[in-house]
Protein backbone atom coordinates (compact mmCIF):
# COMPACT_ATOMS: atom_id res chain seq x y z
CA UNK A 1 0.00 0.00 0.00
CA UNK A 2 1.48 3.80 -1.21
CA UNK A 3 0.49 6.09 1.06
CA UNK A 4 2.01 8.45 -1.04
CA UNK A 5 0.03 7.66 -4.32
CA UNK A 6 -3.26 7.16 -1.90
CA UNK A 7 -2.44 11.14 -0.98
CA UNK A 8 -1.93 12.27 -4.55
CA UNK A 9 -4.71 10.51 -5.91
CA UNK A 10 -7.31 11.80 -3.05
CA UNK A 11 -6.30 15.13 -3.82
CA UNK A 12 -6.65 14.91 -7.55
CA UNK A 13 -10.12 13.33 -7.13
CA UNK A 14 -10.91 16.48 -5.01
CA UNK A 15 -8.90 19.25 -7.04
CA UNK A 16 -11.32 17.52 -10.49
CA UNK A 17 -14.54 18.38 -8.33
CA UNK A 18 -13.49 21.85 -7.04
CA UNK A 19 -16.48 23.39 -6.31
CA UNK A 20 -17.85 20.44 -5.15
CA UNK A 21 -15.28 20.12 -2.97
CA UNK A 22 -15.41 23.59 -1.59
CA UNK A 23 -18.86 23.31 -1.10
CA UNK A 24 -18.95 20.62 1.18
CA UNK A 25 -16.17 21.41 2.64
CA UNK A 26 -18.27 24.55 3.85
CA UNK A 27 -20.41 22.61 6.45
CA UNK A 28 -17.09 21.65 8.45
CA UNK A 29 -15.71 24.72 8.05
CA UNK A 30 -18.82 26.98 9.49
CA UNK A 31 -19.18 23.88 12.36
CA UNK A 32 -15.42 24.59 13.21
CA UNK A 33 -15.23 28.47 12.68
CA UNK A 34 -18.83 28.15 15.37
CA UNK A 35 -17.23 26.11 17.78
CA UNK A 36 -14.50 28.66 18.61
CA UNK A 37 -16.43 31.80 18.22
CA UNK A 38 -19.22 30.29 20.59
CA UNK A 39 -16.55 29.21 23.36
CA UNK A 40 -14.50 32.34 22.68
CA UNK A 41 -17.96 34.35 23.72
CA UNK A 42 -18.10 32.44 26.70
CA UNK A 43 -15.23 32.65 27.80
CA UNK A 44 -14.94 36.62 27.47
CA UNK A 45 -17.85 36.77 29.12
CA UNK A 46 -16.31 34.71 32.03
CA UNK A 47 -13.13 36.80 31.88
CA UNK A 48 -14.97 40.11 32.24
CA UNK A 49 -17.37 39.09 35.09
CA UNK A 50 -13.97 37.71 36.67
CA UNK A 51 -11.99 41.04 36.28
CA UNK A 52 -15.19 42.98 37.02
CA UNK A 53 -15.66 41.76 40.37
CA UNK A 54 -11.92 41.71 41.15
CA UNK A 55 -11.94 45.42 40.19
CA UNK A 56 -14.04 45.98 43.30
CA UNK A 57 -11.11 45.31 45.85
CA UNK A 58 -8.85 42.74 46.87
CA UNK A 59 -9.43 39.90 49.15
CA UNK A 60 -12.91 41.39 49.96
CA UNK A 61 -15.54 40.36 51.73
CA UNK A 62 -18.97 41.00 51.23
CA UNK A 63 -21.63 40.95 54.21
CA UNK A 64 -25.30 41.42 53.32
CA UNK A 65 -28.49 41.09 55.12
CA UNK A 66 -30.36 37.80 54.91
CA UNK A 67 -33.99 37.70 53.59
CA UNK A 68 -37.34 35.64 53.95
CA UNK A 69 -40.52 35.11 52.48
CA UNK A 70 -42.95 36.59 54.40
CA UNK A 71 -46.92 35.29 54.03
CA UNK A 72 -48.89 35.08 51.02
CA UNK A 73 -48.85 37.92 48.86
CA UNK A 74 -45.66 38.93 50.90
CA UNK A 75 -42.40 40.05 49.50
CA UNK A 76 -38.85 39.41 51.17
CA UNK A 77 -38.35 39.94 54.64
CA UNK A 78 -35.49 40.82 56.96
CA UNK A 79 -35.47 38.30 59.45
CA UNK A 80 -34.15 40.39 62.16
CA UNK A 81 -32.74 44.00 62.73
CA UNK A 82 -30.42 43.74 60.11
CA UNK A 83 -27.27 45.29 59.54
CA UNK A 84 -26.06 48.23 61.29
CA UNK A 85 -23.60 51.11 60.53
CA UNK A 86 -22.23 50.30 64.25
CA UNK A 87 -21.31 46.99 62.98
CA UNK A 88 -18.72 47.98 60.65
CA UNK A 89 -17.20 49.70 63.72
CA UNK A 90 -17.77 46.83 65.71
CA UNK A 91 -15.34 44.81 63.15
CA UNK A 92 -13.05 47.07 62.30
CA UNK A 93 -11.84 47.13 66.35
CA UNK A 94 -12.33 43.38 67.37
CA UNK A 95 -11.81 41.47 64.14
CA UNK A 96 -7.79 41.00 63.23
CA UNK A 97 -6.09 39.92 59.70
CA UNK A 98 -8.16 42.77 57.70
CA UNK A 99 -6.62 45.71 56.16
CA UNK A 100 -10.29 47.27 55.88
CA UNK A 101 -14.03 47.90 56.27
CA UNK A 102 -16.20 50.02 54.52
CA UNK A 103 -20.21 50.46 53.85
CA UNK A 104 -21.49 52.66 51.07
CA UNK A 105 -25.05 54.34 51.47
CA UNK A 106 -25.46 56.57 48.04
CA UNK A 107 -28.16 59.40 47.36
CA UNK A 108 -28.78 59.04 43.90
CA UNK A 109 -30.65 61.70 41.71
CA UNK A 110 -28.56 64.62 43.12
CA UNK A 111 -27.88 68.34 41.31
CA UNK A 112 -24.70 70.20 41.85
CA UNK A 113 -24.17 73.79 41.40
CA UNK A 114 -20.65 76.01 41.59
CA UNK A 115 -21.64 79.20 39.86
CA UNK A 116 -23.46 78.95 35.89
CA UNK A 117 -22.32 75.71 35.98
CA UNK A 118 -25.45 72.71 37.42
CA UNK A 119 -24.20 68.96 36.66
CA UNK A 120 -27.83 66.94 37.16
CA UNK A 121 -28.72 63.66 37.91
CA UNK A 122 -25.18 62.78 40.57
CA UNK A 123 -24.99 60.40 42.98
CA UNK A 124 -23.52 61.05 46.20
CA UNK A 125 -21.66 57.98 47.95
CA UNK A 126 -21.76 58.07 51.58
CA UNK A 127 -18.99 55.66 52.93
CA UNK A 128 -16.05 55.57 55.52
CA UNK A 129 -12.27 56.41 55.62
CA UNK A 130 -11.62 53.11 54.45
CA UNK A 131 -13.39 52.99 51.21
CA UNK A 132 -10.11 53.78 49.77
CA UNK A 133 -8.44 50.32 50.76
CA UNK A 134 -11.12 48.33 50.51
CA UNK A 135 -12.21 49.57 47.07
CA UNK A 136 -8.46 50.12 45.83
CA UNK A 137 -9.00 53.34 44.73
CA UNK A 138 -6.72 55.78 44.72
CA UNK A 139 -6.62 60.00 45.49
CA UNK A 140 -5.69 62.11 42.52
CA UNK A 141 -5.20 65.43 44.32
CA UNK A 142 -6.22 66.74 48.00
CA UNK A 143 -7.36 64.05 50.69
CA UNK A 144 -10.16 61.68 51.85
CA UNK A 145 -12.31 62.63 54.68
CA UNK A 146 -11.27 61.45 58.12
CA UNK A 147 -12.78 59.44 60.68
CA UNK A 148 -13.71 62.33 62.85
CA UNK A 149 -15.05 63.83 60.11
CA UNK A 150 -17.23 60.29 59.52
CA UNK A 151 -18.34 60.57 62.79
CA UNK A 152 -19.58 64.60 62.75
CA UNK A 153 -20.78 64.08 59.55
CA UNK A 154 -18.77 67.10 57.91
CA UNK A 155 -20.07 68.81 54.99
CA UNK A 156 -17.03 68.00 52.77
CA UNK A 157 -16.89 66.15 49.50
CA UNK A 158 -14.53 64.12 47.55
CA UNK A 159 -14.67 64.48 43.83
CA UNK A 160 -14.71 62.13 40.77
CA UNK A 161 -12.30 62.98 38.13
CA UNK A 162 -14.91 63.16 35.53
CA UNK A 163 -17.57 65.35 37.68
CA UNK A 164 -14.55 67.29 39.00
CA UNK A 165 -13.79 67.83 35.17
CA UNK A 166 -17.04 69.33 34.70
CA UNK A 167 -17.37 71.47 37.46
CA UNK A 168 -14.53 72.92 37.34
CA UNK A 169 -13.32 72.82 33.76
CA UNK A 170 -10.51 75.01 34.40
CA UNK A 171 -9.87 75.50 37.91
CA UNK A 172 -8.27 73.54 41.10
CA UNK A 173 -11.64 72.36 43.11
CA UNK A 174 -9.97 71.57 45.84
CA UNK A 175 -11.30 74.22 48.69
CA UNK A 176 -14.13 75.59 46.70
CA UNK A 177 -17.78 75.07 48.01
CA UNK A 178 -20.51 73.23 45.98
CA UNK A 179 -24.41 73.19 46.08
CA UNK A 180 -25.46 69.58 46.40
CA UNK A 181 -29.35 69.58 46.79
CA UNK A 182 -29.21 72.94 48.69
CA UNK A 183 -26.30 71.58 51.13
CA UNK A 184 -23.28 73.05 50.73
CA UNK A 185 -20.06 71.05 50.59
CA UNK A 186 -16.52 72.02 50.76
CA UNK A 187 -14.49 70.19 48.00
CA UNK A 188 -11.21 68.34 49.99
CA UNK A 189 -10.34 66.05 47.15
CA UNK A 190 -10.59 64.69 43.98
CA UNK A 191 -10.47 61.24 42.97
CA UNK A 192 -7.70 59.50 40.20
CA UNK A 193 -9.43 57.73 37.20
CA UNK A 194 -11.04 54.47 37.72
CA UNK A 195 -13.61 53.72 35.12
CA UNK A 196 -16.36 51.52 34.89
CA UNK A 197 -16.44 48.75 37.33
CA UNK A 198 -18.57 46.11 37.50
CA UNK A 199 -21.49 48.85 35.91
CA UNK A 200 -20.38 51.44 38.32
CA UNK A 201 -18.47 54.37 37.16
CA UNK A 202 -16.56 55.53 39.89
CA UNK A 203 -15.41 58.79 38.20
CA UNK A 204 -19.03 60.03 37.70
CA UNK A 205 -20.04 59.88 41.35
CA UNK A 206 -19.15 62.00 44.16
CA UNK A 207 -18.00 60.69 47.75
CA UNK A 208 -18.87 62.20 51.36
CA UNK A 209 -18.97 60.32 55.08
CA UNK A 210 -22.25 58.28 55.71
CA UNK A 211 -22.85 60.22 58.10
CA UNK A 212 -23.38 63.22 56.33
CA UNK A 213 -25.77 61.46 54.36
CA UNK A 214 -27.87 59.53 57.04
CA UNK A 215 -28.85 63.34 58.28
CA UNK A 216 -29.01 65.64 54.96
CA UNK A 217 -29.63 63.36 52.02
CA UNK A 218 -31.89 60.52 53.65
CA UNK A 219 -35.51 61.40 53.40
CA UNK A 220 -36.95 62.08 56.73
CA UNK A 221 -39.34 59.38 57.19
CA UNK A 222 -37.15 56.47 55.25
CA UNK A 223 -34.79 57.66 57.97
CA UNK A 224 -37.27 56.90 60.82
CA UNK A 225 -37.58 53.47 59.49
CA UNK A 226 -34.02 52.43 58.46
CA UNK A 227 -32.44 54.45 61.15
CA UNK A 228 -28.59 53.84 60.50
CA UNK A 229 -29.15 50.24 58.98
CA UNK A 230 -26.83 49.20 55.70
CA UNK A 231 -27.04 46.79 53.26
CA UNK A 232 -24.10 45.73 52.70
CA UNK A 233 -20.60 45.88 54.12
CA UNK A 234 -16.97 45.21 52.85
CA UNK A 235 -14.29 44.56 54.45
CA UNK A 236 -10.95 44.06 53.06
CA UNK A 237 -8.59 40.75 54.21
CA UNK A 238 -4.97 41.71 54.90
CA UNK A 239 -2.15 40.48 52.75
CA UNK A 240 -0.95 38.44 55.64
CA UNK A 241 -4.27 37.57 56.84
CA UNK A 242 -6.08 33.92 56.79
CA UNK A 243 -10.08 34.82 54.79
CA UNK A 244 -11.48 31.59 56.77
CA UNK A 245 -10.05 33.17 60.13
CA UNK A 246 -11.60 36.69 59.25
CA UNK A 247 -14.91 34.78 58.30
CA UNK A 248 -15.14 33.08 61.53
CA UNK A 249 -14.54 36.02 63.79
CA UNK A 250 -17.08 37.75 61.94
CA UNK A 251 -19.66 35.45 61.95
CA UNK A 252 -19.37 35.07 65.89
CA UNK A 253 -18.76 38.58 66.54
CA UNK A 254 -22.12 39.72 64.56
CA UNK A 255 -24.49 36.65 65.74
CA UNK A 256 -23.58 37.89 69.23
CA UNK A 257 -24.34 41.45 68.30
CA UNK A 258 -27.49 40.76 66.33
CA UNK A 259 -28.56 37.92 69.42
CA UNK A 260 -29.26 34.82 66.59
CA UNK A 261 -27.71 31.43 66.73
CA UNK A 262 -25.14 30.69 63.83
CA UNK A 263 -27.28 28.03 62.12
CA UNK A 264 -29.76 30.91 61.64
CA UNK A 265 -28.22 34.10 60.95
CA UNK A 266 -29.33 37.19 59.38
CA UNK A 267 -26.94 38.22 57.26
CA UNK A 268 -25.12 36.45 54.45
CA UNK A 269 -21.13 36.19 54.05
CA UNK A 270 -19.57 35.90 50.57
CA UNK A 271 -16.43 36.44 48.92
CA UNK A 272 -15.06 37.47 45.70
CA UNK A 273 -14.09 33.69 44.89
CA UNK A 274 -17.94 32.71 46.09
CA UNK A 275 -19.27 35.02 43.48
CA UNK A 276 -16.85 34.50 40.60
CA UNK A 277 -17.55 30.56 41.25
CA UNK A 278 -21.25 31.27 40.95
CA UNK A 279 -20.05 33.05 37.66
CA UNK A 280 -17.74 30.67 35.81
CA UNK A 281 -20.20 27.51 36.64
CA UNK A 282 -23.29 29.51 34.99
CA UNK A 283 -21.13 30.99 31.87
CA UNK A 284 -19.60 27.28 31.61
CA UNK A 285 -22.57 26.31 31.03
CA UNK A 286 -23.87 28.51 28.79
CA UNK A 287 -20.61 28.16 26.73
CA UNK A 288 -20.73 24.76 27.15
CA UNK A 289 -24.75 24.93 25.36
CA UNK A 290 -22.81 27.58 22.72
CA UNK A 291 -20.93 24.92 21.76
CA UNK A 292 -23.19 22.04 21.55
CA UNK A 293 -25.23 23.75 19.10
CA UNK A 294 -22.22 25.24 17.40
CA UNK A 295 -21.22 21.42 17.50
CA UNK A 296 -24.52 20.43 14.96
CA UNK A 297 -22.98 22.47 12.37
CA UNK A 298 -20.24 19.51 11.95
CA UNK A 299 -22.61 17.18 12.39
CA UNK A 300 -24.36 18.57 9.47
CA UNK A 301 -20.87 19.06 7.79
CA UNK A 302 -20.14 15.28 7.82
CA UNK A 303 -23.24 14.35 6.70
CA UNK A 304 -23.05 16.18 3.96
CA UNK A 305 -19.48 14.69 3.53
CA UNK A 306 -21.10 11.07 3.33
CA UNK A 307 -23.57 12.19 1.15
CA UNK A 308 -21.11 13.66 -1.93
CA UNK A 309 -18.90 10.48 -0.92
CA UNK A 310 -21.31 8.22 -1.79
CA UNK A 311 -22.30 10.21 -4.99
CA UNK A 312 -18.33 9.51 -5.92
CA UNK A 313 -18.32 6.37 -5.11
CA UNK A 314 -21.60 5.68 -7.75
CA UNK A 315 -19.81 7.61 -9.94
CA UNK A 316 -16.48 6.06 -9.98
CA UNK A 317 -17.61 2.35 -9.93
CA UNK A 318 -16.21 1.53 -13.33
CA UNK A 319 -12.70 3.19 -11.65
CA UNK A 320 -13.09 1.15 -8.95
CA UNK A 321 -13.64 -1.80 -10.76
CA UNK A 322 -10.41 -1.03 -12.71
CA UNK A 323 -8.19 -0.51 -10.15
CA UNK A 324 -9.39 -3.86 -8.42
CA UNK A 325 -8.90 -6.06 -11.52
CA UNK A 326 -5.25 -4.73 -11.80
CA UNK A 327 -4.48 -5.85 -7.94
CA UNK A 328 -6.02 -3.23 -5.60
CA UNK A 329 -7.29 -4.74 -2.31
CA UNK A 330 -10.45 -3.58 -0.61
CA UNK A 331 -8.00 -2.35 2.02
CA UNK A 332 -6.55 -0.06 -0.82
CA UNK A 333 -10.29 0.62 -1.95
CA UNK A 334 -11.21 1.51 1.83
CA UNK A 335 -8.56 3.59 2.55
CA UNK A 336 -8.48 5.35 -0.57
CA UNK A 337 -12.11 6.96 -0.30
CA UNK A 338 -11.45 7.22 3.35
CA UNK A 339 -8.40 9.51 2.52
CA UNK A 340 -10.75 11.94 0.25
CA UNK A 341 -13.55 12.04 3.20
CA UNK A 342 -10.55 12.47 5.53
CA UNK A 343 -9.16 15.21 3.42
CA UNK A 344 -12.16 16.88 2.76
CA UNK A 345 -12.86 17.51 6.68
CA UNK A 346 -8.87 18.48 7.41
CA UNK A 347 -8.68 21.20 4.75
CA UNK A 348 -12.25 22.52 5.94
CA UNK A 349 -10.52 21.93 9.84
CA UNK A 350 -7.82 24.34 8.99
CA UNK A 351 -9.95 26.97 7.03
CA UNK A 352 -12.50 26.98 9.94
CA UNK A 353 -9.72 27.31 12.49
CA UNK A 354 -8.69 30.50 10.49
CA UNK A 355 -11.94 31.74 10.16
CA UNK A 356 -13.23 31.01 13.83
CA UNK A 357 -10.03 32.78 15.50
CA UNK A 358 -10.27 35.29 12.69
CA UNK A 359 -13.67 36.00 13.26
CA UNK A 360 -13.62 35.66 17.25
CA UNK A 361 -11.04 38.69 17.28
CA UNK A 362 -13.38 41.17 14.99
CA UNK A 363 -16.10 40.17 17.25
CA UNK A 364 -14.63 41.01 20.10
CA UNK A 365 -12.81 44.24 18.30
CA UNK A 366 -16.28 45.34 16.72
CA UNK A 367 -18.79 43.48 18.11
CA UNK A 368 -18.76 45.27 22.31
CA UNK A 369 -18.21 41.63 23.59
CA UNK A 370 -15.42 40.24 24.86
CA UNK A 371 -13.92 37.48 23.28
CA UNK A 372 -11.00 35.06 24.42
CA UNK A 373 -9.53 32.27 21.90
CA UNK A 374 -8.98 29.15 24.40
CA UNK A 375 -6.33 26.66 22.50
CA UNK A 376 -8.02 24.23 23.64
CA UNK A 377 -11.10 25.33 21.59
CA UNK A 378 -9.14 25.47 18.35
CA UNK A 379 -7.80 21.54 19.15
CA UNK A 380 -11.04 20.05 20.20
CA UNK A 381 -12.80 21.65 17.10
CA UNK A 382 -9.81 20.57 14.44
CA UNK A 383 -9.59 16.86 16.00
CA UNK A 384 -13.76 17.06 16.04
CA UNK A 385 -13.24 17.79 12.12
CA UNK A 386 -11.04 14.76 11.55
CA UNK A 387 -13.44 12.29 13.65
CA UNK A 388 -16.33 13.87 11.72
CA UNK A 389 -14.63 12.77 8.37
CA UNK A 390 -13.65 9.57 9.34
CA UNK A 391 -17.11 8.38 10.99
CA UNK A 392 -19.11 9.71 7.92
CA UNK A 393 -16.44 8.66 5.33
CA UNK A 394 -16.55 5.09 6.58
CA UNK A 395 -19.58 3.73 5.04
CA UNK A 396 -19.30 5.01 1.55
CA UNK A 397 -15.47 3.60 1.65
CA UNK A 398 -17.19 0.40 3.07
CA UNK A 399 -19.35 0.08 0.25
CA UNK A 400 -16.34 0.91 -2.47
CA UNK A 401 -14.38 -1.85 -0.77
CA UNK A 402 -17.15 -4.35 -1.14
CA UNK A 403 -17.86 -3.69 -4.82
CA UNK A 404 -17.92 -6.74 -6.54
CA UNK A 405 -15.05 -6.24 -10.11
CA UNK A 406 -17.05 -8.05 -12.47
CA UNK A 407 -20.28 -5.83 -11.64
CA UNK A 408 -17.80 -2.87 -11.69
CA UNK A 409 -16.31 -3.54 -14.76
CA UNK A 410 -19.87 -3.92 -15.92
CA UNK A 411 -20.67 -0.63 -14.56
CA UNK A 412 -21.55 2.45 -17.35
Amino acid sequence: MNYREIIRTAFSSLLSNKLRSILTMLGVIIGVAAVIMMIAIGAGTEATISEQINGLGSNLIFINESFSRGGPGQGPTNQRGGLKYSDVEAIRSQVTGIAGVSVDQSASSLTAKINDITLEDLTLVGTTPDYLTVRNLEMGSGRFFTEEETTKGSKVVVLGSSVADTLFPDGDPLGQVITVDNVKLTVIGVMAPKGLVSGTDFDSQIYGPIQLVFKKFTPSMFGRIMGDRVRMIFVSVADDGDMQSVINQITILLANRHKVETDALDFNISTQSDIIKTASSTTESFRTLLAGVAGVSLIVGGIGIMNIMLVSVTERTREIGLRQAIGATPLDIRVQFLSEALMLSLFGGILGVVAGVGGSYLFGAFGGMRTVVLPYSVLLSFLSAAAVGIFFGYVPAKNAAELDPIVALRHE
